[in-house]
């Protein structure tokens, strides 16, 4: 299996908008109270923006989009806060046929150069408390909790 992270590409949006459903409705199974069914979570306009940003991916399986990836680059700075440079992952998903084989890890490769092209002080992002595939693979690549989001309802 061959893996590539490349730009996101126009010709992405149907395999793009494919797997954020999949995602979105992993999220409405976990919490109907907070997540609704929408199987156009991103339109062709906000696609654009993905494409015209430079910070969205794909991993192309031998020419199959199995996964996408968006990030953004947040500066930290307040009186409270050390001033850091974060790269932080918006979206992170991958193509229910194609989990388990390695895609997350490369997207995870993508992310660190990022950050070492960027200058930037770390990397960060959230995951759902019900997702616990996608929490242990943030443990085995490292990443630690920060924080942790609570509610009362």
């Amino acid at each position: 299996m061959n893996i590539l992270v490349r730009n996101v590409e126009k010709a992405d949006y149907q395999s793009v908008r494919r797997i954020m459903n999949q995602v979105q409705e992993m999220h409405v199974a976990w919490r109907p109270d907070i997540y609704k069914s929408n199987e156009n979570l991103i339109s062709e306009d906000v696609f654009d923006l993905m494409i015209n940003s430079g910070n969205a991916f794909v991993a192309d399986v031998d020419g199959v989009v199995a996964g996408v990836l968006e990030v953004t680059y947040k500066h930290i700075e307040s009186p409270a806060h050390v001033t850091r440079e974060v790269v932080f992952i918006d979206t992170m998903a991958v193509d229910k046929e194609y989990r388990g084989r390695g895609i997350g890890h490369q997207f995870f490769e993508k992310v660190r150069e990022l950050k070492d092209s960027s200058g930037s002080d770390g990397i960060e992002l959230q995951v759902n408390a019900m997702n616990h595939a996608a929490y242990e693979m943030y443990k085995e690549c490292g990443f630690t909790e920060k924080s942790i989001n609570m509610e009362l309802l």
